[in-house]
């Protein structure tokens, strides 16, 4: 009884630190192309295949085309938000080149806590 006990335990902690992990801010500021970020900025290509970390990350081939909407700012300059069909997420910079720039000016404003929680079939997934 003890051992299912301690085993049950245990896997309340990897769920809760996997939980913890998949809603981490990754910066509190970003870059949009108009206060809400719903205008798209560029259109980019894939220079390598992506596999993220987690549900947070779009993951593409080379040559995949991705429309950019946002790019986190000051605290992690490297990721860049963007949608690759219905598919929507996080993915470093340096894995895309810039095709097509859709926006004259970048806007800086505060991210929210929903910009960092997994979305799947059209719902937020609060693990």
């Amino acid at each position: 009884m003890s051992r299912i006990l301690d085993q049950r335990i245990l896997l309340l902690v990897i769920s809760f630190s996997v939980s913890v992990q998949s809603t981490k801010v990754l910066s509190k500021w970003k870059k949009c192309g108009d206060p809400e970020c719903e205008k798209a900025m560029s259109r980019v290509q894939a220079t390598t295949d992506y596999l993220g970390p987690d549900c947070r990350y779009l993951n593409f081939k080379t040559g995949d085309e991705i429309t950019v909407y946002s790019k986190l700012s000051r605290e992690n300059e490297n990721l860049w938000t963007g949608s690759k069909g219905k598919d929507f997420g996080y993915f470093p910079r340096d894995a895309v080149k810039v095709e097509e720039v859709l926006i004259g000016e970048e806007v800086e404003v505060l991210t929210k806590e929903t910009d960092f929680l997994c979305l799947h079939e059209d719902k937020y997934n609060f693990e």
